[in-house]
């Protein structure tokens, strides 16, 4: 398996972006490091751009960036990539920064790159992000199986919490307040620790990401109260979808290897493709990039994903009222558009 884990030493501009990003990271999985991940590829011009380097965390939403690499599509055109698992989005976002990598896999946090381009404008382009609604299962409300709760507003006065990092917080709070819910506090917690801190009661709900809710729901601890809530509650419309990860490139990589760039484009679309007609062939590929194992493979929710030509203007309003309500929350420092943040082919 073509995976180097490394200790990302913050250095440079990374080091200086890490406590903002922090804020922003949805980092809920182990704290494994990846290891020294140096890229020969160069600013400089040329056909070759030597080994591409390219970051995840560790998620399900990963998928097209595993897939790829194990099956060969990079390989297949010509291109040397390997996939660099990082223990949180930021520490990705850092990287592209540092210009150790040269891109993101799918489920890097669009907020954690939203808060890098705010620190290095210019810094990436997106080649594909993974949209979730209430269809495409990510982000829910979790409460104990046997809770008397049957809709978030009846969490009122009750103890809530939700992953780390002010994007998690603030999208709560949003959420809670959109029910009717104002003065509540709501404890960061590790992701991981969700189900087990209803089961002990030291939490009524919690605000989480999948595979919290099928995890809980498999064991027999907890339930889903609702799914696909910065969709309903942020967004206005349940079936509106909310970009929450996207896959990158660096405008660098990109200026300096077009063509290099364009052809891992088309690498990486094969592989959205096949996730989409074999949904059920592919998840066998989350098996070592992730914590996904056993019987979750086969019922952990995969998000969809769309390719940087294939966004509608509905869809980039949709990514940008997002944008805007990070904004709005004192998540980003300014306003970042959108729309010029998509690749376009040279």
């Amino acid at each position: 398996m073509n995976i180097r884990r490394r200790f990302f030493l913050q250095l440079g501009a990374g080091a200086a972006l890490s406590t903002a990003l922090h804020a922003c990271a949805n980092s809920g999985q182990s704290t494994t490091q990846a290891e020294d991940a140096s890229s020969s590829a160069s600013s400089s011009s040329g056909a070759d751009p030597g080994k591409i380097s390219i970051g995840f965390w560790p998620v399900a939403a990963g998928l097209p960036l595993f897939l790829a690499v194990e099956k060969g599509y990079f390989r297949e055109v010509g291109l040397d990539v390997e996939a660099v698992q990082f223990a949180s989005a930021q520490q990705v976002a850092e990287g592209i920064i540092a210009g150790r990598l040269q891109g993101s896999g799918n489920g890097t946090a669009s907020g954690a790159l939203g808060l890098a381009e705010i620190a290095s404008p210019g810094l990436f382009k997106i080649l594909a992000s993974n949209p979730s609604n209430e269809d495409l299962k990510l982000e829910q409300f979790i409460v104990a199986k046997d809770s008397p709760v049957q809709s978030i507003a009846d969490l009122a006065g009750m103890r809530v919490a939700s992953g780390p990092g002010a994007q998690n917080k603030v999208i709560a709070e949003a959420v809670l307040k959109a029910n009717g819910i104002e003065d509540i506090e709501v404890l960061q917690l590790e992701i991981r620790q969700h189900v087990a801190a209803i089961e002990s009661g030291q939490i009524d709900a919690a605000y989480t990401l999948e595979p919290t809710g099928t995890v809980g729901e498999m064991n027999g601890l907890t339930r889903i109260l609702e799914n696909g809530v910065v969709s309903t509650y942020i967004l206005g419309n349940p079936k509106a979808p909310w970009f929450g990860g996207s896959a990158t490139l660096s405008t660098q990589f990109i200026e300096a290897y077009p063509e290099a760039a364009a052809t891992y484009a088309e690498a990486y679309r094969r592989a959205i493709e096949e996730i989409r007609t074999n949904p059920d062939d592919v998840r066998q590929y989350l098996v070592g990039y992730t914590a996904i194992e056993g019987e979750l493979v086969e019922r952990v929710p995969l998000v969809g994903y769309t390719m940087f030509d294939e966004f509608t203007p509905e869809d980039v309003e949709y990514f940008q009222a997002f944008f805007d309500f990070m904004t709005e929350s004192d998540v980003f420092s300014k306003r970042v558009e959108v729309a010029p943040l998509i690749y376009s082919p040279a």
